[in-house]
């Protein structure tokens, strides 16, 4: 099975820019009921991002950074930990195990085309699993 058969396809994917505001983010996360935002592209070669819950707690409780002074390019990962979608899937599962990464960017030739989650490999295990 490969990874574009079950990934999150970028039409659902909520996007931010990398100048925005932590509380923007947060607020945008809150409405849409997610946990990370794709961070868009600086440039048509540049390269996109991911900001998670995880980037916010670390910047905000654990440093004591400002929601309001620090920008989305500030804490998220850019570039974003990515796969292509013609990967097998048991791959990207194993590059997520051991390196500890709940959420991979599914990106070809530059272009993002969705995003694979833990839940998406679970739910499929959880789909063809015999109970």
């Amino acid at each position: 099975m490969l990874v574009e058969e079950i990934m999150t396809p970028k039409d659902r994917l909520i996007f931010i820019s990398q100048m925005a505001t932590i509380r923007d983010a947060l607020q945008i996360m809150k409405r849409n009921k997610v946990r990370s935002l794709v961070v868009e592209k600086s440039s048509k070669n540049g390269a996109y991002g991911l900001l998670t819950f995880k980037n916010i707690l670390q910047s905000i409780v654990a440093e004591d950074g400002d929601i309001d002074l620090l920008n989305v390019y500030d804490i998220a990962s850019n570039p974003a930990v990515s796969v292509s979608g013609k990967l097998d899937i048991k791959y990207a599962a194993r590059m997520m195990v051991s390196n500890s990464i709940k959420r991979l960017l599914v990106i070809d030739n530059n272009e993002i085309l969705g995003i694979l989650t833990m839940t998406d490999i679970l739910g499929i295990l959880m789909d063809t699993a015999e109970i």
